[in-house]
């Protein structure tokens, strides 16, 4: 019953506001399914306590950098046994270390777009998010507008897809539809000497503002087996094409 200082002054007591309304000061709960990350650091600081399935999310990263299989590699595992598709990626991963550590061979599926084929990236991740037997899709948009990004939310939503699509960190200020956007930066050497210790800085999310950014410690030796030989097998694709 609300309090007679609430009934007297017209204003609603906070304690008789519907639990599904969400207060700005707290982090907020999601109403859709989730997708736990593998880190539990991470998790705790995500709506819900994971990657939201159906919503897109962005992973901002600087000129050169590829963390995003250090991020997603335990979520794109256990998310279920359909495709894991790859848009526009700069370079394939090594699949036999990927099969190892849990995501088979026989999930994971690429489109090739070459040079600036924007606008072909953009109809292949929309497609696959309206396949029904896609699970996750991971989009390399670096030159996609706001309302070509809405268009690709929308689509995840309707069809409850696992979407993240990777782009440049120069573009973290502008303005984007994304339900959560996090920045990516491998840890110098000196702090860890391991290549797949990663920050995390969350510039957007339904919650308050997260004022430092989240030190992912290192994963088990297996990952970084997996990072040095991506990293090979980088190399050796440039070599081969030059």
């Amino acid at each position: 019953m609300p309090s007679l200082a609430h009934v007297h002054s017209g204003s609603p007591d906070p304690q008789d506001i519907h639990a599904d309304v969400w207060h700005a000061h707290a982090l907020a709960g999601s109403p859709q399914v989730v997708q736990p990350t593998g880190d539990a650091l991470l998790d705790a600081q995500l709506p819900g306590g994971g990657w939201p399935v159906g919503a897109l999310v962005e992973l901002l990263q600087p000129t050169g950098v590829h963390s995003e299989w250090r991020l997603l590699l335990p979520a794109l595992a256990r998310c279920g046994q359909g495709p894991v598709v790859l848009v526009g990626a700069p370079y394939l991963p090594f699949v036999p270390a990927l099969a190892a550590l849990g995501l088979h061979a026989s999930r994971l599926l690429a489109v090739g777009a070459t040079g600036t084929a924007q606008d072909g990236r953009l109809w292949a991740t929309e497609q696959l998010l309206r396949c029904a037997e896609v699970d996750a899709v991971l989009a390399w948009l670096p030159q996609a507008r706001s309302d070509q990004l809405r268009r690709l939310q929308m689509a995840a939503a309707e069809h409850h897809k696992l979407l993240f699509v990777m782009r440049p960190a120069a573009l973290q200020t502008d303005a984007s539809p994304a339900a959560l956007r996090l920045v990516l930066q491998p840890q110098p050497p000196a702090q860890s000497p391991r290549l797949d210790a990663l920050a995390v800085q969350i510039v957007k999310r339904r919650g308050p503002p997260l004022a430092q950014p989240l030190q992912l410690q290192a994963r088990a030796a297996r990952l970084a087996v997996l990072l040095a030989a991506e990293g090979a097998h980088a190399l050796d694709r440039t070599a081969a094409h030059a």
